[in-house]
């Protein structure tokens, strides 16, 4: 299905960007975890468009209702949980002009393709606001998460030609969150914002790479073929909007050197334990081999090409297939990366809480 993600924790997101509202259903919570729904709008307001100068001025609430399957205590009844955001700044007359011609880089073109129709306001299921269930879906898989001892940490690494090395072993929640940019190191964090600041005063866009690690993640996690952990994640970071690039661990740097070069050489370590812990002296594999998590740190990074609209005169065509120019319009991100880090760890936490489910119910 198009708008489902997971197998046994399975999310079925719904809504478009100028509807009503937009929302999520999230099927295969175990009964008996605790939702809290502050912890859910936390996540929320991390994705929420208006919280900064750098990001899209739309003026949203984004304030989240639980609809089912949770108890009066907070407690997930086993049954499927749903979760609604309402729409309450929408400005649909910005979109007049796309009802006749494609916006460059957007989805329009391939919509009216497929479907022979397309929500013009916004983009409809196009748009990043749809991206609220999957945060809010998110916000639950970290939950459950806690009970392994699982902490997803996401964080912006580069933002056009700025970029910080992190050291993603130790970087924390609060250092992400302690500026609007989401960039761990603060005097990288402040360039950022002035670049930021510069390419939407001019009319422009950039992209960037997003970071992410989760630490924790025991041994034996994923499934060795078609639905290998990487895999997996490489799918949930890919299907958020303006996502064109994932590698894991040493990725594509890994070319450049030779098998004894990168090799993750094993050891072990007394740890208290019956048997001895196993763990690899270098992480270039990311946490994941053969489709498995190795008890290390899984690491990987992902690309955001800069945001489609632009307030400049570009040439495009319209429904006719005829030339034309179009100038954009409405209110819209500079730069996707400050919002996109919620919707990675989003995305990362649904994949592993879905291969924990999985273990658990192979192993018992």
């Amino acid at each position: 299905m198009a708008s489902s993600f997971g197998h046994l924790f399975r999310i079925t997101t719904w809504g478009e960007s100028h509807g009503g509202g937009v929302g999520v259903v999230v099927d295969g919570c175990p009964a008996k975890t605790p939702i809290s729904i502050e912890a859910i709008q936390y996540e929320l307001d991390r994705r929420r468009p208006g919280q900064s100068k750098i990001v899209t001025q739309r003026k949203e609430s984004d304030t989240v209702r639980i609809l089912s399957g949770v108890s009066a205590e907070g407690l997930a009844l086993g049954t499927p949980i749903s979760l609604v955001v309402m729409n309450e700044d929408q400005r649909s007359n910005d979109y007049d002009e796309m009802r006749r011609k494609y916006r460059p880089s957007h989805a329009d073109y391939a919509y009216d393709q497929k479907y022979g129709i397309r929500a013009v306001e916004g983009g409809g299921r196009s748009s990043a606001r749809e991206t609220i269930g999957r945060v809010a879906a998110g916000a639950i898989a970290k939950e459950i998460l806690k009970s392994y001892g699982v902490e997803v940490v996401a964080y912006v690494e580069k933002v056009h030609h700025l970029s910080v090395e992190v050291d993603p072993l130790t970087v924390t929640h609060e250092q992400v969150e302690s500026n609007i940019v989401r960039c761990p190191d603060p005097e990288t964090a402040e360039r950022m914002i002035a670049h930021i600041e510069g390419i939407r005063k001019g009319g422009n866009s950039v992209g960037g790479v997003i970071g992410c690690v989760a630490r924790g993640v025991p041994a034996g996690w994923g499934e060795p073929i078609f639905d290998k952990l990487e895999a997996d994640l490489a799918k949930a970071a890919l299907s958020l909007p303006a996502c064109k690039g994932f590698e894991l661990g040493g990725g594509f740097g890994m070319t450049d050197y030779t098998g004894l070069e990168i090799n993750d050489l094993y050891d072990s370590r007394d740890n208290g334990g019956d048997k001895k812990e196993v763990f690899t002296r270098t992480n270039h594999s990311g946490g994941i081999q053969g489709g498995i998590s190795n008890g290390m740190p899984i690491t990987f990074r992902v690309a955001f090409k800069p945001t489609a609209t632009v307030l400049r005169e570009q040439d495009t065509v319209d429904t006719d297939h005829e030339p034309t120019t179009l100038t954009g319009r409405g209110r819209h991100d500079p730069c996707v990366l400050p919002r996109a880090v919620p919707m990675v760890e989003a995305m990362t936490a649904l994949v592993l809480v879905d291969h924990a489910l999985r273990q658990r119910g192979q192993n018992g």
